[in-house]
């Protein structure tokens, strides 16, 4: 993304990017990506909200005068509170100290205490003075070269400097991206690719006034992407963003990343979804919501199977998933988290969950009869960070037009990367279409009525309802054999041309 700042300004977003990028490179052979994502994304929020500090200190400072005890009133109002022994300034000025990590360390906590409402145990799961970024030396180094990093001209990140605040967001999103792509099997638990949340927002077509939740939302991208809509469509911010996370580190950067794309009006939950889910209302039942859409782990071994036959919510009335895949699990907290009226669905699944059998077969059959799955969506494999396997997405509706299932195969049209495939914006586009054109297209999209799906034992496998089978060409054998003949004929004639020079040359 290259996106080019407003007028006045001499920096753009890809100067940005390449800059913080650069940043991991005092990381880079010495510790995992895995580890070291925490501390480059945590470090971009704390030199955000310092820079953001000095910006408004020295403009009530222009316009007062010499009123230190004015200024530090006024500054009170600001969206962070950034005590003097908390701003990155003054940690860069001790960057040199031997125990500079349990320096960093006390300033996010100061950070945390000043700014509770909203920060509070953001940092608790990170520290600058862990083991795991070496021995004493090596820490003191690696943190040095950091706060030195960020310090260079290119990352200041005043308002006054950059404009926009989506500069430093784009910029969060482009680490947390590139992160997912050298972490293996741990990107997963942290980030849905951009083309795949970009398809979901479309597809659920969130509206002004909407509460939306993700209740496993990761780094938060997915829901970001349904405000964003609603923002570009409506040019509103009229809308409520809801999530929770199990990991505690990806649930700080959720928060983190959600505070530097400027969405305050924000409800992230840290905890376990399925055992001890958060969003509750006031009577302390599950709280409903207009839109609901995750990426949840696929086939999650360890989900609480255990407890699932006494849960206080009747989630699992429909059936108890499987002890050792939790995909179900998902599908149906989600499913009681809707609104009865608006309340629709977008959930990305292995395909197992379209055709397994047991229990999740019963619980799926019920689905289909209670008329709430809408659209069957079979994605290409590799789009997934950690996974090569394809995915489908589910959407599923409180209140439907029809009593039918549309089942597209979306599953060969894509751009393919070096370890990555891609969703093209023509390829996101042909899905929507079809989507809501909500009809049959010869070898991409079918629409199912009750009866057909009644008749495949309620299997949701896509290649049942779409067929793609491509008829080979007729072979003519009349035309093979004259061709063989003429091959023949050349290799005879080769032979030939060969012992010719095998006998000029002395070979018999």
């Amino acid at each position: 993304m290259n996106q080019e700042l407003p007028l006045g300004t001499n920096v753009n977003q890809a100067e940005i990017n390449k800059a913080v990028w650069e940043a991991c490179d005092t990381f880079r052979g010495v510790v995992d990506p895995s580890i070291y994502k925490d501390y480059v994304l945590t470090m971009l929020f704390l030199k955000y909200i310092s820079d953001v500090w000095q910006d408004h200190y020295d403009k009530y400072k222009d316009e007062y005068g010499d009123e230190p005890e004015l200024i530090k009133e006024m500054m009170k109002n600001e969206r962070f509170v950034l005590p003097e022994e908390a701003n990155f300034w003054y940690l860069h000025e001790r960057r040199k100290q031997a125990g500079i990590g349990e320096i960093i360390d006390q300033a996010l906590h100061a950070i945390e205490e000043a700014n509770r409402a909203k920060l509070r145990d953001v940092f608790q799961d990170i520290s600058f003075n862990a083991n795991r970024l070496g021995e004493q030396k090596q820490k003191n180094d690696i943190l040095r070269h950091l706060l030195e990093d960020f310090a260079k001209p290119i990352l200041d990140l005043r308002p006054s400097r950059i404009g926009r605040l989506d500069i430093i967001g784009n910029a969060y999103e482009f680490l947390i991206k590139n992160f997912a792509s050298t972490s293996g099997k741990k990107a997963g638990e942290f980030y849905t690719p951009p083309e795949v949340s970009d398809l979901i927002s479309e597809l659920l077509d969130p509206k002004e006034g909407d509460e939306i939740c993700d209740p496993a939302c990761g780094s938060g991208s997915l829901l970001m992407k349904c405000g964003r809509k609603i923002r570009e469509k409506y040019h509103s911010k009229k809308y409520a963003l809801y999530g929770q996370e199990a990991i505690g580190s990806t649930w700080a950067l959720a928060k983190m990343n959600m505070f530097l794309h400027g969405e305050d009006n924000h409800r992230i939950e840290w905890g376990d979804t399925i055992r001890n889910p958060k969003l509750l209302d006031k009577e302390g039942v599950l709280k409903h919501f207009d839109i609901v859409t995750a990426n949840p782990p696929f086939s999650l071994e360890k989900w609480g199977h255990g407890s699932a036959d006494k849960d206080p919510y009747g989630r699992f009335r429909r059936g108890i998933p499987p002890k050792t895949k939790g995909d179900y699990a998902f599908i149906l907290h989600m499913i009681e988290t809707l609104k009865p009226g608006t309340g629709r669905m977008g959930v990305v699944v292995p395909h197992g969950v379209l055709f397994r059998g047991s229990s999740e077969s019963k619980i799926r059959q019920q689905l289909i009869e209670e008329n709430l799955l809408d659209t069957v969506i079979g994605l290409p494999e590799k789009l997934f960070y950690g996974t090569g396997i394809p995915a489908a997405i589910l959407i599923f509706k409180k209140k439907k037009a029809d009593k039918k299932v549309l089942f597209i195969d979306a599953s060969r049209e894509y751009q393919s990367g070096k370890n990555q495939n891609f969703l093209k914006a023509e390829d996101i586009q042909k899905i929507v279409d079809v989507y809501h054109k909500r009809e049959t297209v010869e070898k991409y999209a079918y629409l199912a009525v009750l009866d057909e799906i009644k008749e495949n034992d309620f299997n949701l496998n896509i290649p049942r309802y779409v067929d793609t089978f491509e008829e080979e060409e007729e072979i003519d054998l009349m035309a093979v054999r004259k061709e063989r003949e003429h091959l023949k004929q050349q290799l005879a004639e080769l032979e030939v041309q060969m012992d010719k020079y095998l006998s000029e040359l002395g070979y018999e």
